[in-house]
């Protein structure tokens, strides 16, 4: 895009050229693809799976008795923390010794995936949200609501999706 300045030498005219990247248009379209992201990005993970999907194992991992995916050992989740199963969009933490609740690793603002567990909070990096480990319930904002609650079996020391 070439504009023109009457402030040349001589009272000529002389084009210039913005640099490059760095129009109006070119702004107006990278905020506008941005945003269209995010908007995609929300839309397209609404944080809840049908009951198939939840039950499906996950790539590589071992179909559990129950027909669920295996998630873990109860030895791999802390008291007073939680774990991250990416893959499965899971978070499964262990509030008190022996007592193991699953949520949906989705945040309920953006659809980001929750990144830790810690301070006895399920933490968001996208914005900042958090939620209890015991019942997923909004401790800070922007989320709207609790993250959903996902079924999963203990036994025998086994956690299973389903």
């Amino acid at each position: 895009m070439r504009q023109e300045s009457a402030s040349g030498e001589n009272g000529t005219r002389r084009e210039t050229e913005p640099p490059e990247g760095n129009t109006r248009r070119g702004l107006l379209t990278g905020i506008g693809l941005v945003g269209a992201a995010g908007l995609v990005a929300a839309c397209g993970n609404s944080g809840s799976a049908t009951t198939s999907q939840a039950s499906q194992p996950a790539a590589g991992s071992p179909a559990a008795p129950g027909g669920g995916a295996a998630l873990a050992k109860t030895s791999d989740i802390p008291v007073g923390g939680g774990k991250i199963f990416d893959a499965e969009k899971v978070v499964v933490t262990q509030p008190v010794a022996g007592e193991f609740k699953a949520f949906t690793a989705v945040c309920q603002h953006m659809g980001c995936t929750v990144a830790s567990v810690s301070g006895g909070t399920i933490n968001c990096p996208c914005h900042g949200s958090k939620y209890k480990i015991t019942d997923a319930s909004v401790v800070a904002g922007p989320a709207p609501r609790p993250l959903p609650a996902k079924q999963i079996t203990v036994k025998g020391g086994d956690i299973t999706l389903g």
